[in-house]
C-alpha cells in the first residue's frame, strides 16, 4: 500500500465526495475543495442509479445509505406516441440479494453523501473554485480564485463537464460534444395515475421524448427531452416564460398523460442543455487525475452517468491503495478504466439519437424500433454497462 496520501478534491459532487470516502477508507486524507457554497446543496434534479454503481457502493457502506434515499425502479415499459407498446423490461437488472436501479433527487443523494463524508471526518471546503494547478516534483501546489492555495500529493478533478483541472492536465483538451438535445422536468403534485409506482414509461412522442416514473407516494416524477439543433446560450436556456407552453404544444400530439403530468408540476426545471465526451485524449500527469464526467461525460440515454462516476472513485481508491507509486496508480486506474467509459459513452450517444428524430426522421424511427422491439437480440447491448462489478479486496497490480 502506498504512503498515507493528501488527496486535493476538486469539485464536490457525487463522484468527488463518492471518492473521498473511498480514499478515507483506504487510509489516505482526501480534502474535497468545492466551487459553490452549502447553499447550492439544492441544485440538480433527479437520477436513476444503476446496480452496478450500487453495487460498488457496497463495500463503502454506502449502498444502504442511497437506498435509504430512494425507490426501486426495477422496470421500463416504451412506447411510441400514438400509444403502441414497444416493450416490457427490466431496468438494468439485480443484484444477488435481491436489489433494483434506484430513482432519487440529486440533491438529496448530494446532501446525503455529504452528510456521510463529514461524519467520517473528512473535510470540506466551500467557496474554493480552483484557478490553477502545478506539479511540485513530489506533490501539487493548487490555488483557488479567492486568493488561497492548498499542497498535497495528488490533484483529482472530479469539477464536471467544464472541468478547470482538465484544461490545467491539457491546455488542447477537446470541449464537450453538443448532443441536440434540451433536459427538464419536475414533480407532480395532486395527481393520481393508475401507473404501478416504480415502473419507468418512456415514450418515443412525436415532437418530444417523455418519461415519467409513479413515486410509492403517488407524486410523479418526469423529464423530457426537447430536440434543438443549434447549441443554446446561457442567455437562451435562462429565458422560460413559455416554457410551459412550449411543452404542453410539444406534448399535446401524444397519446399520454404527459400534458395532464405537466400541468400538475409547480416548478419546472429550468432547461439544461446534453453534451457528452467521445473521448478525452489526457486524462492525466503523474499527480493530476480527471475522473466522471470531467474524463468522460455520457449521455443521459445510457442511464450511467451516476454509475459511472461511482465506479470510477471506486476503481481509482483501490489503485492508490495497492499500487507503489501514485504516477504508476494514475496510470493503472486509466488503463482499467478507459476502454469501459468510451463504450458506455457510445452506448449513450446510441441511445439518445432516436429522441432528437425530425418530422421524417420520427417516421423511419417508428418503423425500425418496431421491428426492433418484436425481435428483441437473445443478448440485451447495454447489459455490459449494468452487469460490470468491481471487487475491492482484490489486489491491484
Amino acid at each position: 500500500m502506498n504512503d498515507m496520501a493528501k488527496a486535493l478534491i476538486a469539485g464536490g459532487g457525487i463522484a468527488g465526495t463518492i471518492t473521498a470516502i473511498a480514499l478515507h477508507e483506504t487510509g489516505h486524507e482526501p480534502v474535497i475543495h468545492e466551487a459553490y457554497d452549502r447553499t447550492a446543496e439544492g441544485v440538480g434534479a433527479f437520477l436513476t442509479l444503476a446496480v452496478n454503481g450500487l453495487d460498488a457502493l457496497g463495500p463503502l457502506g454506502l449502498k444502504g445509505l442511497v437506498k435509504g434515499l430512494g425507490f426501486d425502479t426495477p422496470r421500463i415499459k416504451m412506447q411510441l406516441g400514438d400509444g403502441r407498446e414497444l416493450a416490457d423490461l427490466a431496468l438494468g437488472g439485480q443484484l444477488e440479494d435481491g436489489t433494483v436501479s434506484q430513482t432519487v433527487l440529486r440533491s438529496e443523494l448530494y446532501i446525503g453523501l455529504r452528510d456521510e463524508a463529514v461524519r467520517r471526518g473528512i473535510e470540506i471546503r466551500y467557496g474554493k473554485r480552483l484557478a490553477d494547478a502545478r506539479e511540485t516534483g513530489d506533490g501539487v501546489l493548487a490555488t483557488f480564485e479567492d486568493g488561497s492555495s492548498a499542497e498535497g500529493d495528488l490533484l483529482i478533478g472530479a469539477d464536471g463537464l467544464r472541468s478547470r483541472v482538465r484544461t490545467i492536465i491539457d491546455p488542447k483538451a477537446p470541449s464537450p460534444r453538443y448532443v441536440p438535445l434540451l433536459n427538464t422536468g419536475g414533480l407532480a403534485e395532486g395527481l393520481r395515475l393508475a401507473d404501478e409506482p416504480g415502473v419507468m414509461h418512456m415514450t418515443f412522442g412525436k415532437r418530444l421524448f417523455f418519461a415519467h416514473v409513479v413515486h410509492p407516494d403517488g407524486g410523479v416524477w418526469w423529464f423530457a427531452n426537447v430536440p434543438r439543433k443549434r447549441e443554446p446560450s446561457p442567455a437562451d436556456l435562462a429565458v422560460t416564460t413559455t416554457w410551459r407552453e412550449d411543452l404542453i404544444r410539444g406534448l399535446a400530439v401524444d397519446r399520454t398523460p404527459a400534458v395532464e403530468i405537466v400541468r400538475a408540476t409547480r416548478e419546472i426545471y429550468r432547461p439544461w442543455a446534453t453534451y457528452d465526451f467521445p473521448s478525452v485524449p489526457t486524462w492525466r500527469t503523474d499527480r493530476m487525475v480527471i475522473i466522471g464526467d470531467a474524463a468522460h461525460a455520457t449521455s443521459p440515454a445510457a442511464g450511467q452517468g451516476a454509475a459511472m462516476a461511482i465506479e470510477d472513485a471506486v476503481t481509482l481508491a483501490r489503485c492508490l491503495r495497492d499500487v507503489p507509486s501514485i504516477p504508476k496508480a494514475l496510470a493503472v486506474y486509466e488503463g482499467l478504466r478507459r476502454e469501459r467509459v468510451e463504450a458506455v459513452v457510445e452506448r449513450g450517444k446510441r441511445n439518445g439519437d432516436d429522441k432528437a428524430a425530425g418530422p421524417v426522421g420520427r417516421v423511419i424511427r417508428d418503423f425500425f424500433l418496431t421491428r426492433a422491439f418484436k425481435n428483441l437480440p437473445k443478448e440485451d447491448p447495454n447489459a455490459f454497462m449494468w452487469r460490470h462489478r468491481i471487487d475491492w479486496d482484490a489486489p491491484v497490480s
